[in-house]
């Protein structure tokens, strides 16, 4: 099993947006980068644990618990051109893009980046290095632990 944190515009998908969806489950479509796309792609599994965390809004943290749904497939808003995430240079013969299906386990208290930022346990987690901006990044076990004990 492998962890990951997945970031969300709350105004755009929130947790609580997942919770009240069918299945408590919702694609995880619109990532644009390469390395993000990468690791949907390769390296996710159903069942892996994803810390979702609530990016671009006044208080930036992790939001809820979730896990993989479903093992990456072509993210359709690639080929959509009324979408904000449209690609005129993906093909369906070709896809660019991928998308995973995330499933909420539980909306948790927020634990702000700040707070994430005074925990001498997770100073190496991706999250905090300078420059990070992925929106989804995976988490060491030891990191995923030392969470799930902030969040009791």
């Amino acid at each position: 099993m492998a962890y990951w944190l997945m970031k969300s515009e709350p105004d755009e998908m929130s947790i609580d947006d997942v919770l009240a969806a069918p299945g408590r489950t919702v694609p995880w479509f619109g990532v644009r980068n390469y390395q993000a796309r990468n690791f949907m792609r390769d390296a996710m599994k159903v069942g892996d644990g994803v810390l979702f965390y609530h990016s671009s809004c006044p208080q930036p943290g992790i939001a809820g618990i979730a896990e993989v749904a479903s093992a990456a497939y072509p993210d359709d808003t690639q080929f959509d051109p009324k979408s904000h995430y449209y690609d005129p240079k993906s093909k369906p013969e070709q896809p660019r893009w991928q998308m995973v299906d995330v499933k909420a386990v539980r909306k948790t208290r927020l634990l702000p980046l700040a707070e994430l930022r005074t925990i001498p346990a997770l100073e190496d987690m991706v999250l905090l290095q300078k420059g990070s901006r992925l929106s989804i990044t995976p988490v060491t076990p030891a990191q995923w632990k030392t969470i799930q004990a902030l969040l009791k």
